[in-house]
């Protein structure tokens, strides 16, 4: 039962991360990636319009941690390297879920949305 458990929400996992947002507007890079064009949207907006929702909750631990506790673990020194995990994905800060990379977010609007993120302790 537990093994069967962990499958469904692995798969929920899986699908909710490879979720595409339809209503932005979308330009290819050199590398053939589709990136959003989110030159003048807030990090808030780019988190809420993200599927960021389905792993992460503002105060409480859901998948992943929840934004207060990233905000409480890291600093404004740490954008970059938090931006990169946006991008890249990454796993074993926050136990042994892997958080899916996000190669469709460019890393000026992760930098936004990672700057929106730390501040939630404030």
């Amino acid at each position: 039962m537990k093994k069967l458990f962990l499958t469904g929400l692995i798969s929920l996992f899986i699908i909710s991360c490879s979720k595409k947002e339809d209503s932005q507007a979308l330009t290819t890079d050199s590398t053939d990636i589709s990136t959003p064009v989110n030159s003048n949207v807030s990090g808030k907006d780019l988190v809420e319009g993200s599927d960021c929702m389905a792993c992460h909750n503002a105060v409480e631990r859901t998948i992943g941690p929840s934004y207060k506790e990233i905000a409480e673990k890291y600093s404004d020194k740490d954008i970059e390297m938090l931006a990169s995990k946006i991008i890249e994905g990454g796993s074993g800060v926050w136990g042994s879920v892997p958080m899916q990379p996000h190669p469709q977010v460019s890393k000026e609007d992760a930098k936004k949305m990672v700057e929106f993120i730390l501040s939630q302790k404030k």
